[in-house]
């Protein structure tokens, strides 16, 4: 292999997910477990995605389709209730990754693939793995391989209308059928058990969302057609048409409940908070989420309760998602500190456009005028960031502060921080490089800097403690940068544990300091997505065995914790197409049938706060605990697969303590050039 790829232990990562993803998900069965850890998922894949071969969500692969997330082809195959010598159909082979765990149990696997691109792939990968009880066939799956018919089993990897009857008809008595039921988004899975001749039985498994099952007994292959085979519930056999309308009645119920609870939302600047700051009650960290990285509604909203927080309960900091350098940028501006500002602006890196806007620069100017009446200087409220990534900015931050008051120290610093120069402009570089062994020396240099600074803290305190505050919090940010660039080659879980882990002992950092040297409590107003501030445990992130900040928070302040989530159905987003592109201001799709944004939007009330600690009634505590999807809107969007990039399971009421919600959502607007002209020297946002 070329030296610039890193060697990654794929045996490794395998286990892991079996043991975090599947066990940890309730699935049992040896024979699918030994399985899916005998199988290289990463095979299957494009070579650039192998790398994510065993994170917890279906990939993209060619022709716009996907590889099943690896619990779903676990779940799957688990319903089929295989023991071993049977021969088993399955519809939809895309990569051929399940076909390879199903020929792992059974004795002969036949697969039918629509797409020829996908059906020649997979038979090529499957034939390098040594796969040779496996026959492949391109064809249309909905009527099935009536050639080598009963089968014990058939599995359908997209999601029809209705049951093929071809399908159950090439089922053994006691066969197992195991397809996903539904409209195009959204689905049941079934499983369909021959019991004689002319009778089955239908159990249903779990919520899904798979891609369509195209052919004479399913969809349509025009996507815009009004008449698309059986599109309507009404159209469904009659068992399913009851489980339907359960369903349907529970989402009116909950829909029912909600809007009985909560409290509409007029517009942002004239409603009444009181409600909610009664909730928030002695809390001493608010944490704000955001359903996107880049709507207005969600910054708007967290600026007024922000506002009324610092002045009606005496919060005293304000902390973002965003880099330590940039934040101490917007607290000297928004403080007046007297020592001179860094001469580079603020929130220069992609993405831009998520502190760079209108509306923060309004909360930016809100926070300064406050400041400017306070009689003491420790009464002004400080801003501070939280995140990693700028591991430069930070290595220059500490140097500066070392220069003017140890400068011998500084020296020793240059020497330490050296070691990461050759991968200044790109960090990610240098996580590549650490990864595989060829660069593994900064790791100590960086935490002996570390060290060195916290040693020396009584007398650097002495002489400025808010500047010593800076440097030891950007000499922290360079330790846990340098492991988090390592930990990005080792695997998703690692990398994100890391930051968040940083991100939290960041803010317990500010409430100590802020302790130690004022008379008043010390308290925390936090802005990051929701992904960050929901508690962790209530979502499917917890299987996968990442934390967060929420989860974090929870666990070390209990109830003076409050967690505040944001969502929405539709309109507008800031977003861009990949990491380090453009902005665009993107579509928001319509939310999906049975999310929990689809609940709020079918309340048919255009804005609230819904309350989730104490809930007015026992019926919508029950509800409030369900599972169901919630989407997530990142810097990156991608409408065309936000089925499988978007959505992830929660359980609302474990997840935050209070959720807003704005049914249609505007953009945020970028400052550009034009708009800083006239702008001080001092201005943070300046270009």
């Amino acid at each position: 292999m070329s030296s610039k790829y890193v060697l990654t232990d794929f045996q490794h990562l395998r286990d892991e997910m079996v043991r975090k993803q599947l066990i940890n998900r309730d699935i049992s069965s040896s024979k699918v477990l030994e399985a899916m850890s005998a199988v290289p998922r990463e095979q299957f894949l494009p070579l650039e995605m192998r790398g994510f071969a065993y994170e917890d969500s279906p990939l993209p692969i060619a022709e716009g389709q996907t590889i099943s997330q690896p619990y779903i082809v676990a779940l799957m195959i688990d319903a089929l209730n295989l023991q071993g010598g049977e021969r088993v159909l399955e519809i939809g082979v895309g990569s051929g990754y399940a076909s390879a765990v199903l020929a792992e149990i059974a004795d002969q696997v036949i697969g039918i693939e629509r797409i020829p691109t996908l059906s020649d792939q997979a038979k090529t990968v499957l034939k390098q793995l040594g796969y040779n009880n496996i026959k492949i066939i391109n064809a249309n799956g909905t009527i099935g391989y009536v050639e080598a018919a009963p089968y014990d089993a058939i599995l359908v990897s997209a999601g029809g209308p209705e049951i093929p009857t071809t399908l159950k008809k090439q089922l053994k008595i006691g066969g197992r059928l195991v397809i996903p039921i539904g409209n195009r988004l959204y689905q049941r899975l079934l499983r369909v058990t021959r019991i004689d001749e002319n009778q089955f039985d239908e159990e249903v498994i779990s919520q899904v969302h798979f891609v369509p099952l195209i052919g004479r007994e399913g969809w349509s292959d025009d996507l815009n057609t009004s008449s698309t085979k059986r599109s309507s519930s009404a159209s469904l056999s009659a068992g399913k048409d009851q489980s339907e309308n359960a369903v349907r009645h529970k989402t009116q119920t909950i829909e029912a409940l909600i809007a009985e609870a909560a409290q509409p939302i007029d517009t942002i600047e004239t409603v009444d908070l009181s409600p909610l700051l009664d909730r928030i009650g002695e809390s001493r960290l608010v944490l704000l989420g955001e359903a996107t990285h880049g709507t207005s509604e969600f910054y708007r909203f967290r600026a007024r309760l922000t506002q009324q927080l610092i002045e009606q309960k005496g919060f005293n900091m304000v902390a973002v998602e965003a880099d330590w350098p940039d934040a101490a940028r917007i607290d000297h501006y928004v403080r007046e500190h007297s020592t001179p500002p860094s001469e580079w602006r603020a929130f220069a890196r992609f993405p831009t456009w998520m502190w760079r806007n209108t509306d923060m620069q309004e909360f930016v100017e809100w926070l300064r005028r406050h400041n400017a009446m306070q009689a003491k200087p420790n009464l002004k409220v400080g801003f501070y960031g939280l995140d990693l990534y700028s591991m430069f900015s930070s290595i220059d931050e500490v140097i500066n502060y070392l220069e003017a008051v140890d400068p011998e120290a500084a020296e020793i610093a240059r020497e330490r921080y050296g070691c990461l120069t050759p991968w200044q402009s790109d960090p990610a570089t240098y996580g590549r490089a650490a990864a595989s062994g060829e660069y593994n020396k900064c790791e100590d240099f960086v935490v002996d800097m570390l060290v060195s600074i916290m040693e020396k803290q009584a007398e650097y305190v002495a002489n400025d403690g808010e500047s010593f505050l800076d440097a030891m919090q950007n000499a922290r940010l360079v330790a846990n940068a340098e492991a988090y660039y390592r930990s990005m080659y080792k695997g998703y879980t690692s990398s994100w544990n890391m930051r968040d882990s940083h991100m939290f002992d960041t803010i317990c950092s500010l409430l100590d300091f802020k302790q130690q040297h004022d008379e008043k409590p010390a308290k925390i107003v936090i802005w990051e997505h929701n992904s960050h501030i929901g508690d962790a445990r209530a979502t499917s992130m917890s299987a996968r065995g990442e934390h967060n900040v929420g989860q974090l928070c929870r666990s070390k302040f209990g109830d003076d914790a409050y967690l505040i989530g944001f969502g929405t159905h539709g309109g507008t987003v800031a977003a861009a197409d990949n990491w380090g592109e453009s902005m665009q201001v993107k579509t928001i799709r319509p939310s999906m049938e049975g999310s929990w944004e689809r609940v709020c939007h079918d309340t048919d009330i255009p804005a609230f706060m819904l309350g989730l600690r104490k809930p007015e009634s026992k019926e919508l505590k029950k509800h409030l605990l369900e599972e169901r999807p919630e989407r997530a809107i990142g810097v990156i969007y991608r409408p065309q697969t936000e089925l499988t990039s978007h959505y992830f399971q929660a359980r609302l009421r474990k997840q935050f303590d209070e959720y807003i919600w704005f049914d249609q959502t505007e953009a945020v607007t970028p400052l550009d050039y034009e708009a800083m002209q006239g702008m001080p020297d001092t201005y943070p946002f300046g270009l």
